[in-house]
């Protein structure tokens, strides 16, 4: 809404059967201060009463929050999100059906193999009763989770860096898109504190030490950085602090400039290394 509609309203030329517009002009106006806009509508004769301005107006605000809920869920770091959720849910399936297949084929042959690898041999197999079919159709189901596991993996390294290019140099793509996964986005990410990122992925044991139940956790998902697991363990809460830190402000980064930061890479690189120096002393 510009200055010069501002004392019309949202509704100025709008036609009051076209909801799209409507819309549009919601999400884009703006007014400098408030006004008896029902008064205003039915005065301009974009509704006959009251009732109708605002039955106008629920239809125009729902129309835009919807479209706003639309636009973000198809947002990059949402297809990140929803990428790595995805590849850890076929990798758990995968590996729990290769179980069964394992069990089920050491019923029926004579070596069954174990694993995920096991229920890829098991499915190469001829299977000769109606048992056999089953098993060897159960594993390539195996296989082919298995497969698409590897080809969402595939598609993560590809699309984090362009998404989050520091987040992603840092902790690497598949740890980026998991922490951008377990933050609901890559601005929810940008905004939390760095020990909230320091024990994302570690809520179980948070609630457990809140409940006086378990130590306070040191770190969640960022355990599998090599600055973290790699570390000592008496220097792990450290590093794992120092990383934390260091992700937060990359996250910020990606998140409100996209621009990749080399610096702010090597100054983690000198942290850890004075960090893992503790050990020579």
């Amino acid at each position: 809404m510009t200055d010069e509609s501002a004392g019309f309203g949202w509704f100025r030329d709008v036609d009051p059967g076209d909801p799209d517009a409507a819309c549009a002009d919601i999400d884009a106006g703006s007014a400098d201060e408030p006004a008896d806009w029902p008064a205003r509508a039915v005065e301009s004769g974009f509704a006959t009463d009251e009732a109708e301005y605002y039955d106008l107006l629920h239809e125009a605000t729902v129309r835009a929050t919807r479209e706003a809920v639309r636009d973000r869920e198809r947002a990059d770091d949402q297809q990140l999100k929803y990428g790595v959720r995805a590849m850890d849910d076929a990798e758990r399936t995968a590996n729990e059906l290769a179980e069964r297949v394992a069990e089920w084929a050491g019923a029926l042959f004579d070596d069954a193999p174990t694993g995920v690898d096991g229920a890829r041999a098991v499915a190469g197999r001829e299977p000769e009763t109606p048992a056999e079919r089953r098993v060897v159709s159960l594993a390539e189901r195996v296989a082919d989770l298995d497969d698409e596991a590897a080809d969402l993996r595939s598609y993560i390294e590809r699309a984090a860096p362009s998404v989050a290019p520091n987040l992603s140099r840092m902790a690497g793509p598949v740890l980026a898109a998991r922490l951008v996964a377990l933050a609901g986005g890559l601005g929810d990410l940008a905004k939390k504190p760095s020990g909230t990122v320091q024990v994302l992925g570690a809520e179980d044991a948070l609630f457990a030490h809140l409940s006086g139940r378990a130590p306070s956790p040191k770190h969640g998902v960022i355990y599998t950085h090599d600055y973290v697991r790699n570390t000592r363990p008496e220097d792990r809460g450290s590093a794992a602090r120092a990383l934390a830190g260091k992700l937060t402000i990359a996250a910020r980064i990606d998140h409100y400039a996209g621009d990749l930061r080399p610096d702010l890479h090597e100054e983690l690189d000198d942290r850890i290394a004075t960090i893992r120096a503790r050990a020579a002393e």
